[in-house]
């Protein structure tokens, strides 16, 4: 299944006199020259001709075998990229093989194929080993699938097609083959989906049934009005929870949608009930916001809130895993600290994950394990494609909030190039005269011999400098706990004015004031996190603006991410935009545990192909036998697991 990323045309020789630069050929000529250079570096170096023109081959890397087995007037076959240099066209390392009598033909085949390799690994080798593995292969093996035109092919044969395209094969035949293999992948991450869903329903959890009237009172403490899809959200939600299986659902909403709320009152329903809900956050700043919020809103019902992060350490720590143990905690604010060993509840009902692409497979694992099959709500501000929901978030119901709370403006964004950072900075000033605060966003905490990108510390520095009359103070991910509450706590009471941070801000920070939001080197970041950092500003009444301060010398492909944020903020359309720039894996959050969800399906390149495969997945779960023996194959990892959570 490790496919060819490309595939060589070999099937006739080029004259050495027509040989172009930095292209790939296939050569034959007579050796008419090889000897061992030993200058700087040690190099072997073989001429070889042909009837038009000459070509230097050269190794860095050879055996004294090697020297042995070549002979002058032998013919050596090479294939690999030309460059020319001052001493004339030459190929470095290319694959060859040498020859005695007549000049040997050109290979009997379409395309060589080309793999992705690790060190150690040459494409020959990788080639040879697989030729050997495709000779055992059993027709018999795979499933059935019949009745779909794309579907025509016979798996093995689709896959003897990839790994030694036909002689006189096309480009058609090459992507018929793989679309074949793309349709029963998609079909059997659908299979999968579809049957983890079963298993949900069918396991017994905790019914969550309406309680004492704790959320009437919470809504009168909230000092605010639900919007219309917080509303909507929360009559799917909470009648879910009341059922004796449990809930698995996907909440999406754009930066600032209140997301929170909803879950402060799925939280709420587990509370009253006895039970106990934890509600996990990526980093301690955002759980520490939450537990602030949350207390808040609780306070009236004389519920147990506590907070458990890496920061919360000695008898503080050991009496919070008492309450949870005990069941005095009600409902648990953290980070990672809360999947640890130690780590043991009372009662778990309900398990809230925000931002759940920031934690791996196995730690979302880890937490559900903690209840007896809890019910689940998914949380996440990057909104996912519809592409990416289809498949693999088939198995949850999902969930839109698809309008911002009042009060909220859009934010105007304007690409900057570095040039014009001077001005940028007089701004910065003018903002703050006007009573409103400024985030500049860094990527660095420290100056690098690396590159010449700004850093943290000394971009505050320069800011002191410049602006002296307004209160400068930074903030990253290497301070403690206490030192970052410490500035976010006087940033948000308008002591500081301009807070210099790295993307440590980009979720969850709330602070009102904030009009003005600079991100240095935006080219290095994806346009998720450039629009998770652009929400930070925007959450009170007053015009704020998202300037992109870019290097001079940016890719095409940045320039393009760069204006697709400006031109919009709609979360979903940054989405769709982001998934067809940078890929699934990393929107989703498989990629950081490890786990590529697909080896030959690739979603920005075969939705068309999605149509099929849930047509496929569906008469397969209908009446197929051969459904099982589709997941018994290589497609779906032994993770339940990318599925589970």
């Amino acid at each position: 299944m490790h496919l060819p990323f490309r595939w060589q045309y070999r099937t006739s020789y080029t004259p050495l006199a027509e040989l172009r630069g930095n292209q790939e050929h296939l050569v034959v000529g007579r050796i008419i020259d090889s000897q061992v250079n030993r200058g700087v570096r040690r190099s072997w170096d073989v001429r070889i001709a042909d009837d038009g023109g000459t070509l230097t081959i050269r190794f860095f890397h050879f055996s004294d075998y090697q020297l042995r087995r070549l002979a002058l007037g032998d013919w050596m076959r090479c294939f690999g990229i030309v460059r020319f240099s001052p001493w004339g066209r030459q190929m470095i390392h290319p694959e060859y093989r040498t020859s005695t009598g007549e000049a040997p033909p050109p290979p009997d085949e379409f395309d060589a194929p080309v793999y992705r390799l690790t060190a150690g690994l040459s494409n020959n080798k990788l080639t040879s080993l697989i030729e050997q593995v495709m000779a055992q292969l059993d027709e018999d093996g795979w499933p059935k699938i019949r009745d779909n035109p794309v579907l025509e092919m016979n798996a093995v044969d689709a896959l003897r097609q990839l790994h030694r395209p036909a002689k006189g094969a096309a480009d058609a035949d090459l992507l018929a083959a793989r679309n074949r293999l793309v349709v029963e992948e998609l079909a059997a991450h659908l299979i999968k989906a579809k049957d983890e869903r079963k298993r949900l329903l069918d396991a017994p959890s905790i019914p969550l049934p309406r309680g004492p009237g704790f959320g009437q009172r919470m809504v009168e403490a909230l000092g605010f009005s639900l919007t219309r899809a917080q509303s909507n959200a929360l009559k799917v939600i909470l009648p879910e929870l009341e059922a004796p299986h449990a809930m698995l659902r996907l909440l999406q909403g754009d930066v600032g949608s209140g997301k929170t709320v909803v879950a402060a009152f799925a939280a709420l329903r587990a509370a009253e009930n006895g039970h106990q809900a934890v509600i996990m956050a990526p980093t301690e700043m955002l759980a520490e916001q939450h537990f602030s919020t949350l207390l808040s809103w609780f306070a009236p019902l004389d519920i147990g809130v506590r907070l458990l992060t890496g920061s919360v350490t000695g008898k503080p720590r050991q009496a919070v895993l008492e309450d949870l143990r005990n069941g005095t905690a009600k409902v648990i604010l953290g980070t990672h600290a809360l999947f640890q060993s130690d780590v043991e509840f009372d009662s778990l009902a309900l398990v809230i994950i925000d931002e759940q692409h920031r934690f791996g497979v196995y730690q979302r694992l880890a937490l559900k394990s903690k209840g007896r099959e809890p019910h689940q709500l998914i949380m996440t501000a990057t909104p996912i494609p519809r592409t990416l929901a289809m498949t693999m978030y088939a198995h949850m119901d999902h969930t839109v909030l698809d309008e911002l709370p009042p009060g909220r403006t859009p934010v105007t964004t304007t690409l900057l190039p570095e040039a014009r950072r001077r001005e940028l900075v007089r701004r910065v000033g003018a903002t703050c005269q006007r009573e409103r605060q400024a985030y500049w966003v860094c990527t660095r905490i420290e100056e690098s011999e690396e590159d010449d990108l700004q850093d943290v510390h000394n971009t505050a520095q320069f800011l002191r400098e410049q602006l002296p009359d307004v209160s400068v103070e930074a903030i990253h991910g290497r301070m403690s706990a206490d030192e970052k509450h410490d500035v976010m706590r006087r940033f948000r009471a308008g002591e500081i004015r301009v807070l210099v941070a790295t993307t440590v801000i980009e979720v969850g920070v709330d602070v009102p004031g904030a009009s003005l939001m600079i991100i240095e080197n935006p080219e290095r970041l994806g346009l998720a996190q450039l629009h998770q950092l652009r929400g930070r500003v925007g959450r009170g009444h007053m015009d704020s603006h998202c300037v992109l301060l870019h290097g001079e010398d940016i890719s095409p492909s940045a320039r393009e991410r760069l204006d697709a944020l400006a031109q919009t903020n709609d979360g979903f359309e940054l989405a769709e935009k982001d998934l067809a720039l940078r890929g699934e894996g990393e929107i989703t959050g498989v990629r950081q545990s490890g786990l590529a969800p697909y080896r030959v399906a690739d979603l920005r390149r075969d939705r068309d192909l999605l149509s099929p495969a849930l047509a496929v997945a569906e008469r397969m779960l209908d009446d197929n036998p051969e459904a099982a023996k589709l997941l018994e194959r290589i497609w779906v990892r032994e993770v339940s697991n990318v599925t589970s959570v």
